[in-house]
């Protein structure tokens, strides 16, 4: 690794994310499992195919227009087991408490996580709660992480089903969790305030069990946006990934949000939007399966797999031009989930 000190661009999601994983996590842990990096870990007990994640959340500030660490915590882990095709059943809860956190406030997030898990039909099973001293923690850090039984219908789900010619569809509008985030640390006084887009999407993803074997790939577009998952999928392949601009959705608040502070959407946080690869020929009927979900009604069709453009992800501007994109390149907006 070129960096000897972690960096706060080390928790983007991006490319310092990805050379920590493999110079250092992959290095020392690697094994058939892990090595896949998916969002969850997907392998066979007594017969059964389960699904296993983890994942922490720091986000600051706590609370956020539309959500806040609570509900995060909960969706953020039944969508990583969600899109590996897995019913999401029992998760664990594990947090650091800074010493002199006010108890209402711990309260107002305990509330948020049970509402959440109950929309999401999870049950929290287990738990662990630890105090360090004040300002050695930044209020509350949570961990979970997550367990849920794989779908037959969804057993063969595998990237390496990609193929020339797939469809990408993604459920709704990119960078609304990132710009409300930003939005509450900075104070930002919006007329059209930015909601997040947080939300548990087991329910959308398994309305779609009658087109399962058409569906290829499945990630939930978080830390890194829509460009590092779409980056992800063409990486080291035989073929690339051809996004279309004027297809992407984005809310013009977030929109307008990204061109005065200068960020772009497709590299800020969403976390309640799937990214799907599914067949051509199949993606019209899937895309308006999703439709009918409450978090899907601006869904897209955004983009296609390509060839002769072999591990490149290409974004077809508005203006019919051409750019390349890659996976986020050092932080834009740190501590985001």
């Amino acid at each position: 690794m070129e960096q000897k000190h972690i960096l706060l661009g080390h928790g983007s999601g991006g490319k310092l994310t990805h050379d920590l994983i493999e110079h250092i996590f992959l290095k020392h842990f690697g094994n058939p499992k892990l090595d896949k990096l998916g969002d969850s870990a997907v392998f066979e007990i007594s017969g059964k195919r389960l699904a296993f994640t983890t994942d922490s959340f720091v986000v600051d500030p706590l609370f956020f227009p539309a959500a806040n660490i609570g509900k995060l915590a909960i969706a953020g882990t039944v969508n990583d087991l969600a899109v590996a095709g897995a019913v999401p059943k029992y998760l664990s809860a594990a947090f650091i408490l800074e010493e002199g956190l006010p108890i209402e406030t711990l309260e107002k997030v305990v509330v948020a996580m049970a509402e959440e898990a109950k929309n999401a039909n999870i049950q929290i099973v287990t738990g662990d709660t630890k105090v360090v001293d004040r300002g050695k923690c930044d209020k509350i850090f949570i961990n979970t992480a997550g367990v849920g039984f794989v779908e037959e219908a969804f057993c063969n789900l595998d990237n390496a089903s990609i193929k020339v010619g797939d469809k990408i569809i993604i459920n709704g509008s990119i960078g609304d969790h990132g710009m409300a985030v930003m939005a509450a640390r900075n104070q930002l006084n919006i007329q059209a305030p930015v909601q997040s887009d947080c939300a548990s999407l087991n329910g959308l993803i398994q309305s779609l069990k009658a087109f399962a074997e058409h569906i290829h790939f499945m990630r939930d577009a978080t830390r890194g946006g829509l460009a590092t998952v779409a980056s992800e999928i063409c990486a080291d392949k035989d073929f690339g990934v051809e996004l279309y601009e004027d297809k992407i959705p984005v809310n013009t608040a977030v929109s307008g949000m990204c061109e005065l502070l200068g960020f772009d959407p497709l590299y800020v946080a969403n976390e309640g939007k799937v990214v799907l690869v599914v067949d051509g020929d199949q993606a019209d009927e899937i895309l308006e399966k999703i439709k009918q979900h409450q978090f899907g009604k601006q869904a897209a069709i955004i983009g296609e797999i390509v060839s002769g453009k072999a591990g490149r992800c290409m974004l077809q501007t508005s203006i019919g031009g051409h750019r390349v994109v890659g996976m986020l390149a050092g932080e834009q907006l740190p501590r985001i989930c």
